[in-house]
């Protein structure tokens, strides 16, 4: 039972990640523009996740000024863009194909870090990032017999979005080694919510807020599919391994097919069926082997220990 509900929370906070298109769309028919949804959820996200810190730990609100290059990055240049990419591909494709597109970013997570961080490509990783090409291939639809392609324009915005989620993965890998993970989280919304604003003609459209349509889909987007979703995945991964946590987490595509089917009568193409399955089956392969990686780092050096405990102990009886 003790393992259950932190399961329990991640599949939750993906459970709500994955609902998010039905609020973006509700929005858009409400008369919001993308950049005006990237804004409130923004926005909402940094005015509730402040309002949380200030009750449970102000501590968690110091950084150093120096420090904000780390923020530009993971609010600016991948929050902003990354949500501005998603919610624009939801406009111009579907819910399920903008969501499958945006789980490309584990391919670029492997690229990038190849680049920046040396990290090698294993033959998982190459398998997986070949089986991802070719899941998304699927899914937009570029086999000669099939007629369910997307626009170029819903694949560039799809694979953006796939793009700057990955970067806020590695320019958080850099924040988190100075800052709780909370604390990266909080000034990531902050500085989006600065950021995009200014830019978003928010105020232009202040006579949307009266329809109480807006405000149920606003706290839906700002409240479930942001703000519980965050605290619900990293309450939960506190107590799992991160690995198990993302495979949990490829529900989100899941959960969005389902939901774009149900309340907007969104269908497929059995191709595009079995290239998010690809893109899934990618992720979890290449979570797996790196659950495996940590597990046979830990065995070779406890192996490592044994046998210099063995060594002294020999020494000891000669």
């Amino acid at each position: 039972m003790h393992l259950k509900l932190p399961l329990f929370l991640v599949g939750a906070g993906a459970f709500l990640w994955g609902i998010i298109g039905i609020f973006v769309t509700n929005l858009y028919a409400i008369g919001y523009t993308p950049l005006q949804v990237v804004a409130i959820r923004a926005l909402f996200a940094s005015i509730s996740l402040v309002l949380y810190i200030v009750v449970k730990d102000r501590s968690l609100l110091k950084i150093n000024i120096s420090d904000s290059k780390y923020f530009i990055g993971t609010g600016i240049i991948s929050f902003v863009l990354f949500n501005w990419c998603l919610f624009r591909a939801m406009e111009v494709t579907s819910i399920s194909i903008s969501v499958i597109l945006l789980y490309t970013a584990p391919a670029f997570v492997a690229i990038c870090s190849r680049i920046l961080f040396k990290e090698w490509l294993t033959t998982r990783k190459v398998i997986a990032l070949i089986a991802t090409f070719i899941g998304c291939a699927f899914v937009i639809g570029v086999l000669p017999s099939f007629h369910g392609s997307i626009s170029f324009l819903g694949l560039l915005f799809g694979l953006g979005s796939g793009l700057f989620y990955a970067l806020y993965s590695i320019f958080g890998k850099y924040a988190l080694r100075k800052y709780n993970a909370i604390t990266v989280t909080v000034y990531t919304f902050i500085f989006a919510a600065t950021a995009v604003t200014p830019f978003s003609g928010l105020w232009s459209a202040a006579s949307l807020f009266s329809s109480l349509n807006a405000w149920l889909n606003i706290i839906g987007l700002g409240l479930f599919s942001t703000l519980l979703a965050f605290l619900l995945y990293t309450k939960g991964l506190t107590k799992i391994e991160s690995s198990r946590a993302s495979i949990l987490a490829t529900i989100e595509p899941v959960v969005a097919s389902i939901m774009s089917f149900l309340v907007f009568s969104e269908t497929l193409h059995l191709w595009q069926y079995i290239g998010i399955l690809m893109v899934i089956a990618a992720v979890v392969f290449v979570q797996e082997s790196g659950r495996k990686e940590i597990v046979h780092k830990k065995e070779s050096s406890l192996g490592n220990n044994e046998a210099r405990n063995n060594s002294i102990t020999r020494f000891k009886q000669n």
